[in-house]
């Protein structure tokens, strides 16, 4: 497997949305990022993210990504990534119960020309192979496991951390009300479509594995899924567990997502990793995306002893990607915490 997985993605996305709200583990993961991941060097382009105000947001820093590249650390190999999972009729399902509205979807990849036949295939059609997660594809991806994360019942959901009353609802989140392209409000599909059927096993493996996935945009797991990343990731880990997987594949995968949804910090990871003479291939995926390396505590440090060469550019918060815009030379993470 391990040579079916990884890739790049460079993309800006738009954002609308999160709320402001007080959250002693991470204040909402789309918001109070501040300055800690790279040195600091988050830029925020207007002010605090609601339902109403949309943002084009993101970060910038100077890394050894130029340098070194992705491909070179094989973090990121050409050609894409082939993952062990079948999309199926997944997004058809999505837009039947209205989990996504489907003109609102399509108008923001049709305004920009970038509503490919494969983009219309995966929203509506029958793919009976395993999906490919490629640097064009990654942000598009994105936003159809944050659809089927949000609206896949699920105990986690429903008796996690989200429901927390010291959080005030699960609707305020950059991952609920920042979902906007539902019909109606977006919870009212909140863990309440019946996708799967998933055994005590199965669902105990997605408990289990949900936990111990952090993202480089917060210091929250996967089981805390407060942003479009967390949420697309417990999509994708149910979606896996439906099928059989195990939790190697879990992880391994997790790894591989994670990797094109942020390629900077996960390239500025496998520069770390080489520094002390590990190769990214050899590296254990659970610890790479456990605390101390994938949230965004953990990767300061990591970063912070990484020698800053080259410039990279990179944009990361929470929100439906609606423009993927290519970068001959750098990574560029995909999402912000709106659409």
């Amino acid at each position: 497997m391990e040579n079916d997985i990884n890739e790049t993605q460079g993309q800006t996305e738009i954002e609308h949305s999160s709320l402001v709200k007080s959250n002693p583990f991470s204040i909402p993961a789309s918001i109070l990022i501040s300055a800690i991941v790279l040195a600091g060097a988050w830029i925020y382009t207007s002010g605090p993210r609601t339902k109403t105000s949309p943002v084009l947001d993101g970060y910038s820093y100077t890394s050894e990504v130029a340098e070194t590249g992705a491909v070179a650390l094989g973090v990121l190999p050409e050609g894409g990534s082939v993952l062990p999972v079948r999309w199926e009729n997944t997004g058809a399902k999505l837009v039947s119960v209205g989990a996504i509205d489907l003109n609102k979807f399509k108008a923001i990849y049709e305004e920009r020309g970038a509503f490919t036949d494969e983009y219309k295939n995966l929203l509506l059609g029958q793919n009976n192979g395993q999906l490919k997660i490629t640097e064009d594809n990654a942000g598009y991806l994105l936003n159809l496991f944050w659809a089927l994360g949000l609206s896949s019942k699920n105990p986690i959901l429903e008796n996690g951390e989200m429901t927390d009353p010291a959080y005030g609802g699960a609707g305020g989140f950059a991952s609920t009300g920042g979902w906007t392209v539902a019909v109606g409000d977006p919870m009212d599909h909140y863990s309440r479509h019946k996708f799967f059927d998933l055994t005590l096993q199965q669902q105990a493996l997605v408990d289990k594995v949900s936990k111990g996935i952090y993202r480089p945009c917060c210091g929250n797991s996967t089981h805390f899924p407060d942003c479009n990343h967390g949420m697309a990731m417990l999509g994708l880990l149910e979606l896996m567990a439906s099928q059989g997987a195990s939790e190697r594949e879990m992880w391994q995968t997790a790894l591989v997502v994670n990797s094109y949804w942020f390629p900077d910090t996960y390239v500025t990871i496998a520069t770390y990793m080489k520094n002390k003479g590990v190769a990214w291939k050899d590296v254990d995926p659970k610890e790479m995306l456990g605390k101390n390396y994938s949230s965004v505590s953990g990767f300061q440090k990591i970063s912070a002893s990484v020698p800053q060469k080259g410039t990279s550019k990179g944009g990361s918060g929470c929100g439906v990607e609606s423009v993927n815009t290519k970068s001959s030379s750098q990574p560029q993470s995909s999402g912000g915490c709106g659409i």
